[in-house]
Parts: C-alpha cells; structure tokens; sequence
C-alpha cells in the first residue's frame, strides 16, 4: 500500500504540469517538485522494497514468487525517485534520465509480463501504464518532437514538448490507477473485501 500511495502521489504532482503545465516550472516549483518526489515516490516505494526483499529472503513470510518481481520494482523505482527528485530540485540537465528510462521501460515490461501471467491483471496493468511512462519519459527529455524556442536555456523546460504532454498524461491515469491499487488494498486487509488488485 505505502509504495502504490507514494508513487501515486508522485505521479498525481507531476502530472498535471507535464500535461496541464499547472503550475508552470520556475526555480521555486522545481525545488517544490523534487522535494516531493524523493520523499514520496522515493522513499515510500524504497521502504515497501526493502520490506518486500527481508519477508521473502530473510523471514520467508512471504511465499509468492512474482513478489519478487515486486521487490525489484520498488527498490528500483524508488532509488530512482531520489535521483529525479533531487535533479528537478538541482535544476538538472534531462538528458541523462532519457538514457535511464530505457532501463526502466525494461523493468516495467518485465512486471508486466511477470504479472499478466500470474493472473493479476491489475498490477499488469500497472506495469503496463509504468511502461508508458518511461517511453514517454525517453522522448521528453531527449526532446524529440519539441519545437524548442532558439532563445531557450539549454536544460530549461519546453513549452511545446510532446512527449512531455505524454508523460504527463501517463503520469496522471497510471497515478489515478495507482490510488485505486492504494484504495482496494486497504479495504481488502482492513475490512476484508475482495476489491481486485487488493
């Protein structure tokens, strides 16, 4: 639940202002944006990694395989939350993170395929909107496509990015998705419904 509500959290605040550029990125946002994407989407998904790996490999607590997959994904994406965190409250150069998702719509492939063939089709969906993401994310920050103004900073922000349109797009229905993983989860344990994906 923990790493489903931080990295949809994440993706609900950085949404809106890839896709709506609300509000629009200045120093102060940015500085704003990144604080919240490491603690978030960033330590939220690390702590329920970390979890995940000791009851599986440590405790044996838990039994199924395809968490495994799980434990990778969050680790994974939550350490990598810390570097995109702390690069947007930098001010960083993109380009490097263009290079990093090609890494990541790996990994999100893989949970999709590890997960579709176990049966749960929720978390292969969530997989599927993560894949999404990261070849949006390619294309945003190598800025293909963009109509980049001849008097822009190098490393700023693009006004007319398309896959920075995209990104936050997937950013936002793969956050919404994420919400309900967070919603059915916790009816499922705490008050025993059968919502899916709980």
């Amino acid at each position: 639940m923990l790493g489903f509500f931080g990295l949809g959290t994440g993706y609900l605040i950085y949404g809106p202002q890839e896709l709506f550029r609300f509000p629009s990125r200045n120093a102060s946002v940015d500085r704003a944006t990144g604080v919240w994407g490491i603690w978030l989407p960033g330590f939220c998904q690390f702590v329920t990694g970390v979890y995940l790996f000791v009851a599986l490999a440590w405790f044996e607590s838990l039994k199924e395989p395809a968490l495994y997959t799980a434990a990778l994904a969050f680790s994974a994406y939550g350490i990598h939350w810390f570097a995109l965190g702390w690069n947007r409250y930098q001010g960083n150069d993109v380009r490097p993170t263009g290079f990093m998702s090609i890494a990541f719509v790996i990994i999100s492939v893989l949970g999709m395929v590890v997960f579709f063939s176990v049966g749960s089709w929720p978390l292969g969906v969530l997989f599927a909107g993560l894949t999404g993401v990261y070849l949006s994310e390619f294309f945003a920050s190598f800025r293909i496509g963009a109509r980049v103004p001849t008097t822009a900073n190098e490393h700023a922000p693009v006004p007319n990015n398309p896959g920075e349109r995209a990104l936050g797009f997937f950013h936002i229905v793969t956050g919404l998705w994420l919400m309900y993983l967070t919603f059915a989860t916790t009816l499922n344990i705490s008050l025993n419904y059968s919502l899916p994906g709980g």
